[in-house]
Formats: structure tokens, C-alpha cells, sequence
């Protein structure tokens, strides 16, 4: 089993000193309460800063001694790295811009500075600890830079990033001044996961626009590495909080609380006291449901749980202050000698009392403005052994994306969180046990055990892809056995494609014209007479006539259905039907007039639809609408439907660039055979080779060729080296 090293900013457990004892406490936090469980069940060990700021060294000497034994690594912090890196660049730079408060987030040059100073020391940390094959897993916002860091180091480490917090979309992150710098560190690991698919399509959009880097399905190529970037949604301990309340202790808890709220109806609200929670809008909500619905006063109590965050930082002061203000009004104007509205805890509370109030309430108000999973939503749901408690939850909460049987409502509207309390208390038995079990099974199939695994083994996966690749990459010595078999052989078939092999893709097909230093290279192979030279394109017979009729070559053009042998005339491989193109023609016309940056090329036997030069987002959906449209329209004919590279179009069936290849490879008996393409239309070509044929595909990704070169720049440099040429 591999080993895993989890960093992450906070270790698992906080360390104080008092009267000169080191004090151990359990970490507060989403991260540990979800990691807690698992961490100790695997081969792991944990580094993280141990929450004290000492310079002793004797404190430090028994602090890593503690730690150790516990399978964890501390990383000592300044009192000044925690005031700049911590409460500065992590809580008022990226906490608010990623939540979506731009009107709280700062930039600060030295923040910045503080930030990349203690991603370093991380790093040497992780470097010092971290053996080989080690998975290295990072958490969260405050070590985004940390992964590329580690690559430095060591470049073939499992490294795997996770983001508990939303990712913005590109009009948000694009406003942070050091937004290529964060996405480059991310870029450092082998797989990046979010909690959804929206914040996974986010830094999908990031990457694009601030980079320049495509992804297919989630997959981005680098010059060097393949990436994964995908959504884990985060699990939770689910036994442990099902059966918890067979506890002695917490039934005890539980039946203190129903003295407390006097046969009352609970709604809870339990939360950090944090800006993006929507605390305040929810007490505003619960004010207005008091002055809607009298007839619930005194018939409802709510407990509201506060867990102090971040006191030193002005806003949360701020926000402290506004809430003690709004739970005073309320319980002023509502309330009475017999009935308190709110019942109001500043403070954590132990386990035993946290799964006492979920036991007991009715409905569970989770309302964040923005939140990346939000796991109270899902310990509430599990907590409900007898499977009475409906959930309100916002629909901006990453949860509401697993939750199926939820009362969701906008955190920013009172007047609606008002009327679902209502409707929430007025849900029949029946219905909260039925609505409760279908989405406790759900929770315990997606546990935190779920979550790990998938997420190393989306990790592992993703390791094997990039060495299949390097494995594929043809190496020195690999090439230079190829090219003294060119030299020995007296027959030679060289099958090569055009755009993305011989010349990089334009923006725009008129433009991909074959400069002179192509021309001349193809002129010097078609010259030497041991050699067959045919090019197989997808462009129309026209183009590949006017750019190449003057070379002894032959040429293969539209994927195949026209065909040109050296010194002869064009031809067709097998008589095609034209009589589909003008109802197609209209359908992507309409598609056209909807995505600007998009038109048609029309071949003799296909029409395609561009749109290389439309805006990413739009393209990518228009052309999933358009093909589906296609294939409704092409169902029971003899048409295909293909995607390409920033194209989708329409051909006769039976007709690709195998079964022009084809006709060559049975032509003669040949001792030398090599076919070079770049993209699916020339897996065709691959798939028909004899087994001592040389296959090579341009670019990763996925292929049936044997080997892979990185560009149409190495496919030049080999060719010329067929004729003894060299790089000048």
C-alpha cells in the first residue's frame, strides 16, 4: 500500500501553552472532522502548522517528539507569517475574493510576499519527509502555490491538490494581480479536485482563458505532463453520526436540550460566525417568519450556534456585532417571560452536544451565501436515526448539488426563507422519514472512504496515463533504430497527415498555407525514388492540388473519398451520395447565425462546422447542441457524424483516411512503412498498419499509435533527418 503524506495549513490537532504545559486539543474545521477518521486507518502521517507560535527550543524539541507519535510534522510559524500569510493573504485576499465578496478583499504586495514565503517552508518540510512513490495530497487555499514548488523537487511525485472552498468563476479570479502565479502552482500536481462540476468548470475556464490551455474532459495537456482536473464531492463519517445517538452520553444531552427548549419545535442554525454564511439573512428570514406566522410564536425556538472565527479580523468583528444586535431585537420584540426566540451559544460545541441539537431539531436552516460543500448539511441529514428533520439548505452550498430531497431557497432572500421555514414545518412525518432514508443511503454510499479512494485513485489513474505516455515518447534511441531502418530499406511507404503534423493548426484553414521550408522537405523525400510519399488530408482536393500538385507525391484529400496518385488525376475511392448536404448546410447555418467566430467549409463529400475562433464556453455548448441535432437528423443514413479539433462534420459513412491508406499499403510489398497524424481522424490509419509498420501521433492523449512525438516542429526534425539533415 502507498503511503500518504496529507499537508495541509492546520495540522489535526491545535497545540497552546499554559503555565509552561503544552496543551493538545483537536482541530476544529471541515478538513479535520472529514479527514480525522480516515487518517488514522491509513499508512499516512499529516504535516501542518501546530497552531502555537514559540521560539523555544526545547517547546519545539517536545512538540515534534508529541507529534511523531502521532504520525504528524509540524511547520513552525512566525508571529508574523501567521498576521501576513494566515489572517492576511489567506483570509483577506483569497477567502473573500473566492466567496465571492469582492468589496472585502485586499491586495497587499507584502501579504503576497508572506504567502509565497511560507508555501516554501512547507515545501522543504514535505521534501524532507516525503519518500519515493509517496502520495502527496494538499488541502485547500493556503498551499496553492505548493504544488509546483514540490514538482521542482521532485518531478515524478504523486501530487494531488483539493479545494474545500469554491473556485470562482474567470470574472472573479481574473481581478486577483497574481492569478497566473496560483494557477501555475495548482498546474504542479497530477490531479486538481473541487467539491462540483461548476467550480471544476470555473478553473476549467481560468486555465483557458489566463493560459492558453484547452481540457478534454477535464484533461489538460502541458508540454510535459497530463492533468487531471475533476469533482470529488467531500463524504462524511456516516456511522459515526447515525449511531451516535445510542450514546449514554448524548442521550443524556439530548434530553437536557428538551428541558431547555420546553417542548418547543427546533430550528437550527449552527455555523462558523463567518461573513459568507449568511447568518445575519437568516435572523432577518426568522424575523419576518415570527411577524408573518404569529400563530408559531411561542411554539418554535431557535438555536443558534456561533463557533467564533478569525476575532481579530475587523469584518468578523463587525459581524459579531451585528449579530448580538439582530438576536437582542428579536428576542426583544418577540419574546417573553415564558419564550425565548433565539437561543444564542458564541462558542463550539463538543460532540456529544452537537449531535444532541441535530437529534432534537426539527428543521436544520443551512443558508451559506457561498460555501464549497458545507458538511453540517450532510452530518444533519445522518444524524437523523428516527429519519424525522427537514433541511433547508442554499442552493449557492456545494451540497445542494448531492441532496436531493432538501428545501432549497436563495440565501439573499428573507421573504423566501421565511415562507420554507413554513413549508418546512409543516412537512408530514411520513414524507421527512421517506425524503430522509433515500438521502442517508445516499450519504453512506458516498462516504468519506468513497471520497478518498476516488480521489487517489483518480491520482494513480492519472499517473499510469502520463508514464503510458512517456513510455510512448519516442526517445533517442528509439529514433535512431527508425530511421537506419528508412536508410536500409529499398521500399518505403511514408502515410503523412497535414494540419497538426506537418504544420501547427491555424486559426482559420485558408491560412495553414505549407511555408518553404515544408515545401523543400517534401520535394527532397519525393526525389529519393525507394520512397512513396502520400499525404492524407482532410482538406478538399482543391487546397491539397493547388498547394502540392507540383510534388511527385500522391495525396489523399476529404478524409479519404478523393484520391490523387503522383503523375495521375483525381479520383474517387467509391461513388458518394450529395444529396444530404444542402438539409444539413441549413442546420449548421443556423448554428452559425447563434455562435459568432463559427462558419462552414463545404467539401465535395462533407461539410464542417468550425468554430475554433468562437468564444470557448459558447462553442463548447453550441457544438453539443449541434450534434445532437446532427445525429437525430442523420439517424438510418449512410452520413457520420464526427468531432474533431474545433470542428464537427458530416461525411459518408465508410469512407476515412484507413481506407485511403489502404489502398497504398496493398499497392507493393514494402520493407519500410511509417504513418505520422495528430488527431482521431488518423487513428484510422493506424488501426489498418501492418504490425512492423512505425505509428506515430503527434501530441498526448489517448492513441493506438506506437509512438507519440510533441510537435509538428519534431516531425520536421525526423523527417530531415531522413536525409541527413540536421537542425540548424
Amino acid at each position: 500500500m502507498q503511503r500518504m503524506l496529507i499537508v495541509s495549513n492546520r495540522l489535526p490537532v491545535t497545540i497552546s501553552k499554559r503555565k509552561d504545559k503544552l496543551n493538545f486539543v483537536q482541530s476544529s474545521g471541515g478538513l479535520v472532522t472529514g479527514l480525522g477518521s480516515f487518517y488514522k486507518s491509513y499508512d499516512s502521517f499529516w504535516i501542518g502548522w501546530p497552531g502555537i507560535i514559540t521560539n523555544e527550543p526545547e517547546d519545539k524539541r517536545n512538540i515534534k517528539s508529541r507529534l511523531k507519535a502521532e504520525n504528524m510534522y509540524p511547520v513552525f510559524l512566525t508571529q508574523s507569517d501567521v498576521e501576513k500569510y494566515y489572517e492576511g493573504f489567506c483570509n483577506k485576499t483569497i477567502w473573500p475574493l473566492f466567496h465571492y465578496f469582492v468589496q472585502y478583499t485586499h491586495y497587499d504586495e507584502s501579504l503576497w510576499d508572506a504567502y509565497q514565503h511560507v508555501n516554501r517552508l512547507f515545501c522543504k518540510e514535505v521534501v524532507k519527509y516525503a519518500k519515493q512513490d509517496d502520495i502527496i495530497w494538499i488541502h485547500d487555499y493556503h498551499l496553492m502555490l505548493l504544488p509546483a514548488l514540490i514538482r521542482e523537487k521532485n518531478p515524478d511525485a504523486p501530487i494531488g491538490f483539493f479545494l474545500h472552498i469554491p473556485f470562482p468563476s474567470f470574472e472573479i479570479f481574473r481581478s486577483l494581480p497574481w492569478r497566473i502565479e496560483i494557477l501555475n502552482g495548482l498546474l504542479g500536481s497530477d490531479i486538481v479536485g473541487f467539491h462540483t462540476l461548476d467550480y471544476e468548470r470555473h478553473f476549467l475556464s481560468s486555465i483557458y482563458h489566463l493560459l492558453g490551455l484547452e481540457s478534454d474532459l477535464g484533461q489538460i495537456v502541458t508540454k510535459d505532463r497530463i492533468i487531471n482536473i475533476d469533482a470529488f464531492p467531500m463524504g462524511i463519517d456516516y456511522n459515526k453520526f447515525f449511531k451516535a445517538n445510542q450514546r449514554k452520553n448524548i442521550q443524556k444531552e439530548i434530553k437536557k436540550i428538551k428541558n431547555e427548549v420546553k417542548g418547543k419545535r427546533v430550528i437550527l442554525s449552527i455555523d462558523r460566525l463567518d461573513y459568507s454564511k449568511g447568518i445575519p439573512q437568516r435572523l432577518e428570514a426568522f424575523s419576518i417568519f415570527l411577524e408573518k406566522y404569529p400563530e408559531y410564536r411561542e411554539k418554535v425556538t431557535l438555536i443558534l450556534v456561533a463557533v467564533p472565527s478569525r476575532t481579530n479580523v475587523e469584518y468578523y468583528k463587525i459581524l459579531k456585532q451585528w449579530v448580538d444586535e439582530l438576536v437582542g431585537r428579536i428576542n426583544g420584540k418577540y419574546g417573553g417571560i415564558d419564550w425565548t426566540p433565539i437561543l444564542y451559544f458564541y462558542r463550539s460545541l463538543p460532540f456529544s452536544k452537537l449531535l444532541a441539537v441535530y437529534n432534537i431539531s426539527d428543521v436544520a436552516l443551512v443558508t451559506p451565501i457561498r460555501d464549497g460543500m458545507n458538511l453540517i448539511a450532510k452530518e444533519y441529514v445522518a444524524s437523523k436515526a428516527d429519519g424525522k428533520g427537514v433541511l433547508i439548505l442554499s442552493e449557492t452550498a456545494g451540497a445542494a448539488r448531492m441532496l436531493g430531497h432538501v428545501l432549497l431557497i436563495n440565501p439573499n432572500n428573507p421573504e423566501e426563507i421565511a415562507k420554507t421555514l413554513k413549508e418546512a414545518l409543516e412537512v408530514p412525518e411520513e414524507e421527512q422519514i421517506k425524503n430522509n432514508r433515500e438521502m442517508q443511503n445516499q450519504l453512506q454510499h458516498y462516504d468519506i472512504i468513497w471520497w478518498v479512494k476516488g480521489f487517489i485513485n483518480r491520482l494513480n489513474y492519472t499517473k499510469k496515463l502520463q508514464n503510458t505516455m512517456s513510455a510512448k515518447i519516442l526517445k533517442v534511441k528509439t529514433k535512431r533504430k527508425l530511421i537506419n531502418e528508412y536508410k536500409n530499406s529499398n521500399r518505403r511507404l511514408l502515410l503523412l497527415d497535414y494540419d497538426g503534423t506537418l504544420t501547427p493548426f491555424a486559426k482559420t484553414p485558408q491560412k495553414a498555407n505549407p511555408d518553404n521550408e515544408l515545401f523543400e522537405l517534401l520535394l527532397k523525400l519525393a526525389s529519393d525514388k525507394k520512397n512513396e510519399i502520400v499525404l492524407i488530408s482532410g482538406r478538399d482536393k482543391e487546397t491539397l492540388q493547388k498547394w502540392f500538385g507540383a510534388l511527385n507525391i500522391s495525396l489523399v484529400a476529404e478524409h479519404g473519398a478523393w484520391y490523387l496518385e503522383k503523375d495521375g488525376t483525381w479520383d474517387m475511392l467509391q461513388p458518394l451520395a450529395q444529396d444530404w448536404k444542402e438539409k444539413i448546410y441549413n442546420i449548421m447555418e443556423l448554428f452559425v447565425d447563434r455562435t459568432p467566430g463559427t462558419f462552414i467549409e463545404t467539401k465535395d463529400y462533407s461539410l464542417v462546422w468550425h468554430y475554433r475562433n468562437a468564444e470557448k464556453q459558447l462553442g463548447n455548448k453550441r457544438v453539443r447542441e449541434l450534434a445532437e441535432d446532427l445525429s437525430y437528423f442523420t439517424s438510418n443514413t449512410e452520413l457520420q457524424v464526427l468531432e474533431g479539433n474545433k470542428i464537427i462534420e458530416v461525411k459518408n459513412s465508410g469512407i476515412n483516411k484507413g481506407s485511403g491508406a489502404l489502398r497504398w499499403i496493398s499497392k507493393d510489398v514494402w520493407d519500410f512503412i511509417i504513418a505520422i497524424g495528430d488527431d482521431w481522424t488518423d487513428e484510422d490509419i493506424f488501426k489498418v498498419l501492418p504490425e512492423k509498420a512505425y505509428s506515430i501521433k503527434v501530441g498526448t492523449g489517448s492513441s493506438v499509435a506506437k509512438f507519440n512525438l510533441n510537435s509538428p516542429y519534431e516531425v520536421r526534425l525526423m523527417l530531415k533527418e531522413f536525409q541527413g539533415g540536421r537542425k540548424k
